[in-house]
């Protein structure tokens, strides 16, 4: 897995489907290319004191360390967006979360044309 780092990598992702949670938001999006999976992790001012937004993004890598790879299609990029209460949440029931919000993601979109 590669990480995502450049701001329009991120942007391109963020127009992609997304799944709620309420420690993160999961954003994924399929690319063009061959390459591996690529993951990005943000955490926004609101949220806290650097401290606190550090140990946000420190728990959302550890639950990308542990969710089983196979969850995460190759081609993709997913962001994992924090909030506040990745703080205080259960790790074991963020890492449901996550699972959760990766299947959720590999849903196809519900149609919505209208006749």
């Amino acid at each position: 897995m590669d990480r995502l780092r450049q701001r329009a990598d991120f942007l391109a992702v963020a127009s992609g489907a997304r799944a709620n949670t309420a420690g993160f938001v999961l954003q994924g999006r399929r690319r063009d290319d061959d390459g591996p999976v690529r993951i990005g992790f943000t955490v926004t001012k609101k949220n806290g004191t650097a401290t606190e937004r550090n140990r946000i993004r420190r728990r959302l890598r550890e639950l990308v360390k542990r969710v089983d790879p196979v969850s995460m299609r190759p081609q993709h990029d997913y962001v994992l967006v924090g909030r506040r209460d990745a703080l205080t949440r259960d790790f074991a029931t963020m890492l449901d979360d996550l699972r959760s919000a990766l299947r959720r993601l590999d849903r196809p979109a519900p149609n919505k044309s209208r006749a």
